[in-house]
């Protein structure tokens, strides 16, 4: 299935998981990882990349960078391709290491930041590496314990953290690792990994119903400023224009284009204005505001068509061939 194209600018903060190929392990002892981290904190310092958070697994790792200077494409290339040469001759082994394409997801730092942390630092305990905070307050393959001060990670802003709680590091540290024990129970948190439209609404709890995008994490209003930023002046965001979308829905659902134009309470007009916004919304990225300007409804009621829309999408294969045609 086609994805998007990252929104890759210095400055902002992402949430970056790498995977191993096949969700094969990619360290297999200490030595791969601590050769993983030198690497990793070679290249913060030498890029003048912000690291606030990570986390090492065996078949897969989490960062939380703030790239400066150098894009996150440049730095992940680099971290990726060199790791993945050294692990290669170290284990006798030849081709891909990762899978073919990192997740990263941009984030609103006021709102986010802490919690991704948290999620972040959580992980070796969620997953059993560890079986206590206590054990994860020493681990050695965790920002959380440089943070704490248990361990040290040339390149992590552990600092910045700590100023979130309080100005004196002592009792900062006190709050930080409540904060951190009180998500424990929180489990997995899939709404700071993935679930497109639905990320912001199931963190805020909120009921109402802003411009989303699959790969930022932030409010509506943070999702269309990003939009803006990355949209060249003049130009639409996307070259696909909304008719083609129109035209291409209309054709699976069996219906007149100007049906989708004029609504109606039809179940299968409902369905395919559904599949409508979500297509032209999520996966290819054209404004809310334009989709509902040409069907004629306000901008919320875009995000509800585009929410239902998620579930029919996935359950109509004819409905991705759309976005590959659209997309190539």
């Amino acid at each position: 299935m086609p994805r998007s194209a990252r929104i890759d600018i210095p400055g902002l903060l992402q949430h970056v998981m790498v995977r191993g190929i096949e969700k094969r392990d990619i360290f297999l002892d200490d030595d791969d990882k601590a050769l993983f981290i030198e690497r990793l904190s070679k290249l913060l310092i030498a890029t003048g990349t912000d690291c606030l958070a990570w986390a090492l697994m065996s078949n897969h790792f989490h960062l939380l960078l703030r790239p400066q200077s150098t894009k996150l494409s440049v730095f992940m290339r680099r971290l990726l391709t060199g790791y993945a040469v050294v692990f290669n001759l170290r284990h006798h082994r030849s081709g891909h290491l990762f899978q073919n394409r990192y997740k990263s997801i941009v984030c609103e730092e006021d709102s986010y930041l802490l919690e991704l942390v948290r999620y972040i630092h959580l992980n070796p305990l969620r997953v059993g590496l560890v079986d206590s905070l206590d054990v994860l307050d020493s681990y050695k393959w965790s920002g959380h314990a440089v943070i704490m001060g248990k361990g040290s990670f040339a390149g992590q802003n552990g600092e910045e953290v700590l100023l979130l709680f309080d100005n004196r590091k002592g009792s900062a540290c006190k709050k930080y690792r409540s904060f951190i024990e009180d998500g424990i129970c929180q489990g997995k948190r899939d709404e700071l990994v993935g679930g497109g439209l639905r990320r912001s609404l199931k963190i805020s709890g909120s009921d109402e119903y802003g411009s989303y995008d699959e790969r930022i994490l932030g409010s509506g209003d943070f999702v269309e400023r990003l939009q803006q930023e990355t949209q060249p002046t003049g130009t639409a965001m996307s070259s696909v224009s909304l008719d083609e979308i129109i035209r291409h829905v209309s054709r699976i659902f069996s219906i007149e284009p100007a049906s989708l134009r004029q609504g109606g309470k039809r179940k299968d007009l409902s369905d395919a204005r559904g599949a409508l916004c979500y297509i032209a919304v999520i996966k290819i990225g054209i404004s809310g505001a334009s989709v509902a300007r040409t069907l004629n409804v306000s901008r919320a009621g875009v995000c509800l068509a585009a929410r239902r829309g998620e579930e029919i999408y996935t359950m109509t294969p004819e409905l991705h061939d759309i976005v590959v045609t659209l997309q190539n």
